[in-house]
């Protein structure tokens, strides 16, 4: 399994910190598949603009059909997110 650097919640700064503070989850964390953009803020705001675009844009797919396809990709691809 590959390892990459993250800048955990506590130690997040400047527009880091701001993004996260937008992502805390209901645990209290922001997710890893989040985190792995700490060390590109950049990346992470592109991250989060197409998740929310394609789960939450304008679409003929409704949104439960839309979390079954990430579903049946996650699967496929033998990833736990």
């Amino acid at each position: 399994m590959a390892w990459i650097n993250v800048i955990p919640e506590n130690e997040a700064s400047g527009d880091l910190a701001e993004q996260y503070s937008d992502l805390i989850e209901p645990w209290g964390g922001v997710d890893n598949i989040l985190k792995i953009h700490s060390l590109s803020p950049e990346s992470l705001r592109a991250h989060v603009i197409l998740y929310k675009t394609l789960m939450y844009g304008k679409s003929p797919i409704k949104r439960p059909q839309r979390e079954m396809i990430a579903v049946v990709a996650s699967a496929a691809n033998h990833c736990r997110y």
